[in-house]
């Protein structure tokens, strides 16, 4: 073995020697970021409560409690805020706005994919996509989003009725936003941050969905798009670093 490989095979068993001991350091120093969600403590819980509005102007809300199904299958640090917000005109005009905070455990937050399908509507990948939501409070920047769209058919007295569904998500940390169809730039933001600092980001997953009839698709998620620009500052907080957008993932 020359000189040249002796030092690249020296190199690599350091390299991999750090990282090992780095890997076994973090649990003893890891700790749990601050959300980018206003929330409150819930009385003889480690959950919290994310603090949705209850006022958004135009629109009447409800809050939401989660079922006995997300409670027992996600990790018992989890926490949530979901609210039904219905328009007062016209009254037939509904968002239901959630949000899943993660605890210790990241499993808490998953592909929102997975809620649409198995809830029965099939998302159609050629009208999904990345985007923003242009936000003027507390400041004016752009809020990078994932548009859904989706199709479920249901029968209604004997007649088959096709509706058309509208999901908009996000992610949240106190120092980052992230929207990605992948997942891949916020699991790249939580290693890195794990292992630079230490700091576990504690990533709230915001999601927005409606229904409209086919061909309302474009009148919805603009109807949804001002929802957002007047509901969202009032319960998240900005990021103390870079909004993340499409220009600047890794």
């Amino acid at each position: 073995m020359n000189q040249q490989k002796l030092l690249m095979l020296t190199l690599g068993l350091a390299l991999i020697g750090g990282t090992a001991v780095a890997l076994t350091q973090l649990p003893k120093r890891q700790r749990l970021g601050a959300p980018g969600v206003m929330t409150r403590p819930l009385a003889g819980s480690n959950r919290l409560e994310v603090l949705l509005p209850e006022q958004v102007p135009g629109y009447d809300s409800q809050w939401q409690e989660p079922d006995e199904v997300t409670l027992n299958t996600l990790p018992k640090d989890t926490s949530f805020g979901c609210r039904l917000y219905t328009a007062k005109d016209p009254a037939d005009f509904w968002v239901r706005m959630q949000v899943v905070l993660m605890g210790n455990d990241r499993s808490s937050l998953h592909k929102p994919q997975f809620c649409l399908t198995g809830s029965g509507w099939n998302i159609d990948p050629a009208a999904s996509v990345e985007i923003s939501v242009h936000m003027d409070q507390p400041c004016s920047y752009d809020l990078p989003v994932v548009k859904l769209i989706a199709t479920k058919e249901a029968m209604d007295n004997g007649e088959k009725r096709v509706a058309r569904g509208v999901y908009i998500y996000w992610f949240v940390a106190d120092d980052a936003l992230s929207a990605s169809v992948t997942g891949f730039q916020r699991n790249w933001l939580i290693a890195k941050t794990l292992l630079r600092t230490g700091v576990l980001q504690r990533w709230a997953y915001v999601s927005c969905f409606s229904v409209c009839a086919p061909g309302q698709e474009d009148a919805t998620f603009e109807r949804m798009t001002k929802f957002i620009a007047a509901s969202v500052p009032q319960f998240q907080m900005m990021p103390r670093g870079p909004v993340a957008t499409a220009s600047t993932r890794p």
